[in-house]
């Protein structure tokens, strides 16, 4: 590859949002490197220069490693890409029977599922990989499977835990041993504190939201649980070995590192994707996306190109090639307002090198930058028009505080805090201020945004859930009961036999499956959930509370209240037993 342009170099560094602006450019010819160049600075506050050996976290450029492991696995006899996935791993669970018979490894891996991102059960968590696997069961598809791309980290997490199960490896020890030895990729890691033990390594930084000024903020230091899905930390040299091997079917140095096959299955198109993003501003350049495996597909002014992007708190990069024209493009940026350089720089390169005229992607990407930099401050600037004055809660502060459960999001926990209260969601922390009725607000946080807390009140008259914008729809946590009254001990001493006040039989069931509820012999099972200490409400009338009365040690009896009134259930005891009996049922 030629040396870069410099009135090139200098209109993009003249054009970035901000000047000082870091990023790499590296780019592999079909069998070698031919260029390299950092700009700008991998610490901006010291003034470190970004070179080619700068480390850096690459995010979602990871995806591409962990379907080529996949696809290792493939040629080896112990998975396959197209049957469900649940043959060769019973243990994964899917939201419903559908999905379980359906989805494939393919499918996780192409972004076709049906299911969304859910992004906020992973992000700032401490949820390790396993814990993130057993989530997967509680996301409920918003399309039908194989019908629109649906981009999902957590899919990419669960194909992580899949090759960790079918080859005994950690998915990092695996794609080190199987990928970066053999590429000889020696600087690539896999989690911050490793990248920041190496002397040259990148600083997050970047602007303000309502001005030119550039802070630094926080590594993203939460990624081991989704670690397969944005893990990987890398450089520009290392990164370089990885694209030469990709463009020439998997060798590299004259040996074959990895299948050709497996590389040509990630670049198979999986799903396709409407123009009409770009095409809804004129712009023609680059169409008839589709996603593969890891990577996006597409025809860029005719040539084919393959590339991904990758984006977290601070980093931004996209690997990207032309494998019909033998050239690949690499770029990292430091800076969330920097992010469009990726593409930018990309396809600048591509352009020059086939010859074409250049597209002017630098000051369409500075337009769009002001004006949603604009926009958005407009929009907070009319935040709360809808508040009602005058209102108060409907409880004391007090009764707000605890602990609130989602089975897939967690915990939301709600502390006081002075007059006020505070939320703590996976490591958010943010206060909350009283909007109106029985809503709380947090401040605009330059990094967590601004959340929205709606609570609820049961119809026992008590602050019950609350909820909230998650992703891309509403969440809602339940308060959670102390562990003490799910345990399986205290619901066994309610089992058994009852007798209702006409002289019919019901009976008070601990299943094998952990659901605990009343069978009446013609009607439906009532599943009971524990409330206070032996009081439950019925899962679907909470306004109905089961009762059980205890004296000197021994369940006498079950009282259900609900607003007709309340009726009593005698405990039958068996006999000649001074205790009652304990019942366990199988599901039926």
């Amino acid at each position: 590859m030629p040396q870069a342009n410099p009135p090139t170099t200098r209109r993009i560094r003249r054009d970035s949002p901000t000047s000082g602006t870091p990023y790499g450019s590296r780019g592999p010819s079909k069998h070698q490197l031919v260029f390299a160049r950092g700009y700008g600075y991998r610490d901006y506050g010291r003034k470190l220069p970004f070179t080619e050996h700068t480390v850096v976290p690459i995010a979602s450029n990871t995806k591409l490693f962990t379907a080529v492991a996949a696809g290792l696995l493939v040629e080896e006899g112990k998975l396959d890409w197209d049957p469900p996935i649940r043959q060769f791993v019973p243990s994964i669970e899917f939201h419903d029977d559908e999905l379980n018979r359906a989805v494939s490894i393919r499918d996780m891996l192409s972004h076709r599922t049906g299911i969304t991102r859910h992004d906020l059960i992973w992000y700032k968590s401490e949820f390790t990989r396993p814990e993130l696997f057993e989530r997967l069961k509680y996301l409920e598809p918003t399309q039908p499977i194989r019908t629109k791309f649906l981009y999902n980290n957590m899919m990419y997490m669960g194909a992580g835990h899949v090759i960790e199960l079918l080859s005994g490896k950690s998915w990092e020890q695996f794609v080190r041993e199987r990928l970066l030895q053999p590429l000889g990729m020696t600087s690539t890691v896999f989690s911050i504190a490793d990248m920041t033990k190496q002397p040259d390594h990148g600083v997050p930084y970047t602007e303000r939201r309502d001005s030119d000024e550039i802070y630094r903020i926080p590594y993203y230091e939460e990624a081991a649980g989704i670690g397969p899905a944005g893990a990987i930390n890398s450089n520009l040299v290392d990164m370089s070995r990885w694209v030469i091997a990709l463009m020439n079917g998997g060798t590299i140095d004259g040996k074959q590192a990895i299948p050709a096959r497996v590389i040509r299955e990630t670049l198979a198109p999986s799903i396709s994707m409407p123009n009409a993003t770009l095409e809804s501003r004129g712009w023609g350049e680059l169409l008839n996306s589709a996603y593969g495996m890891g990577r996006w597909i597409a025809s860029y002014r005719g040539h084919l190109l393959a590339y991904h992007g990758g984006d977290i708190n601070g980093f931004h990069s996209q690997v990207s090639i032309m494998p019909q024209d033998s050239i690949g493009v690499l770029v990292f940026v430091i800076g969330d307002h920097a992010q469009p350089l990726y593409n930018v720089v990309s396809y600048r390169v591509y352009e020059r090198l086939l010859g074409l005229d250049p597209t002017p992607w630098s000051e369409r990407m500075l337009a769009i930058r002001k004006k949603g930099k604009e926009a958005g401050k407009q929009a907070r600037a009319q935040a709360g028009g809808d508040r009602i004055a005058g209102t108060q809660p409907s409880h004391p502060l007090p009764e707000y505080v605890g602990e609130y459960e989602h089975p897939a999001y967690g915990v939301i926990t709600i502390s006081p805090r002075g007059d006020s209260l505070l939320m703590a969601f996976h490591k958010i922390r943010l206060p909350l201020g009283h909007y109106h009725y029985d809503r709380f607000d947090s401040p605009d946080d330059e990094q967590d945004g601004k959340w929205s807390l709606n609570f609820a009140t049961n119809p026992q008259g008590e602050i019950d859930n609350v909820t909230t914008s998650l992703d891309e729809a509403e969440v809602t946590f339940t308060r959670r009961v102390p562990e003490a009254l799910t345990a399986l001990a205290t619901l066994r001493q309610y089992a058994g036999d009852y007798e209702t006040p006409t002289g019919g039989k019901l009976r008070v069931v601990l299943r094998q499956d952990g659901t605990f509820g009343i069978e009446f012999p013609a009607a439906p099972f009532q599943a009971l959930q524990p409330w206070r200490p032996h009081q439950f409400r019925l899962k679907e009338f909470s306004d109905t509370i089961v009762e059980f009365e205890v004296s000197n040690g021994r369940v006498t009896a079950m009282k259900q209240r609900d607003p007709g009134g309340v009726a009593t259930f005698l405990r039958k005891q068996s006999a000649g037993s001074t205790r009652a009996p304990i019942t366990t049922t199988s599901a039926r």
